[in-house]
């Protein structure tokens, strides 16, 4: 890992009217516009998805880098987020974001560990610790073994 501060750099380019176009450099690049909630058509990727797909592949990563480092084995994660926006004091935010984890894992394996190791990933996901709303974790741990 490289030393503190990172720095990380997106451009947004539009005309008018029409897409936002997302870049930065080595990615492809990303169209985005209003979700329908705000009259925009929504069939394509908004501020407000892309923040709620931020928390969600933030606690996906940092679970796997978790389980790495604890050498926990699991087959699959799947990670569902809600976040839920609403006017407070006349301004527009996030109020809360729910994180639904379900792990997959082997047979036998431990599943008390597991749902610590999933509550340790809420706890050190960089996104929601750079938010000032709520976040609540549902766990759920699958087990090969029914």
């Amino acid at each position: 890992m490289q030393g503190f501060p990172h720095h990380y750099r997106v451009t947004a380019t539009s005309a008018s009217s029409g897409d936002v176009r997302l870049t930065a450099s080595g990615l492809p690049e990303l169209l985005t516009q209003a979700p329908a909630e705000f009259g925009g058509p929504g069939d394509r990727w908004s501020p407000e998805t892309l923040l709620a797909a931020a928390v969600a592949d933030c606690f996906v990563l940092s679970f796997r880098a978790i389980a790495n480092a604890s050498k926990f084995e699991y087959a699959s994660i799947e990670c569902d987020v809600e976040g839920v926006l609403d006017r407070v004091e006349r301004t527009m935010k996030f109020t809360a974001f729910t994180v639904r984890a379900r792990l997959s894992v082997p047979a036998g394996a431990d599943e008390a560990r597991a749902h610590k190791l999933l509550e340790k990933a809420e706890q050190s996901c960089l996104i929601t610790n750079s938010l000032s709303c709520e976040t609540h974790l549902e766990a759920e741990v699958l087990s090969a073994d029914g």
